[in-house]
């Protein structure tokens, strides 16, 4: 699945995407810490490779530098996107998107039929690429970042 990544998403440079492991963890927070007001520890991302049967999280790397991951977890016929994110040097490469296709194309071979994703409601970029693969707005969790305690669209899309 990874190795095809590269020709089907057109990603510039050298950028390979596969299974995060242990040994990515520190890459994956530091990426979380810069992407996000309020980042997932590190215990949380150790956690879920070692111990969350439902979760697959995808890095995406380059000569050695981890530029981005997604998490997804997969529960009987629905799929959850936990988080994505690239650091900010390396946006506009696609990585977002390709990480994307990946876990949706995971979420089929699990056999899921839906996924979901929650997005800020001030994110328009990331709400584009969610409509451009099919997400569709569901609904509206209030209040549920609690750095700024902005509101979350649930985002949807068939699988």
């Amino acid at each position: 699945m990874a190795s095809q990544s590269k020709e089907d998403f057109e990603l510039s440079g050298d950028v390979e995407l596969r299974v995060m492991t242990l040994e990515d963890v520190d890459g994956v927070h530091k990426i979380e810490t810069a992407c996000f007001a309020t980042p997932w520890s590190r215990s949380a991302f150790v956690n879920e490779v070692l111990h969350n049967q439902f979760a697959t999280y995808f890095v995406a790397e380059e000569a050695g530098q981890l530029l981005g991951y997604i998490g997804c977890w997969v529960v009987i016929d629905d799929a959850n996107i936990t988080n994505i994110a690239v650091l900010p040097d390396y946006r506009g490469r696609k990585i977002g998107e390709a990480l994307l296709r990946t876990a949706m194309e995971l979420a089929r071979l699990k056999q899921a039929t839906r996924m979901s994703l929650e997005v800020r409601v001030s994110n328009t970029v990331a709400q584009n690429l969610y409509e451009k693969l099919g997400f569709q707005r569901g609904g509206i969790r209030k209040n549920y970042y609690t750095d700024n305690n902005e509101d979350a669209y649930v985002m949807w899309v068939t699988l």
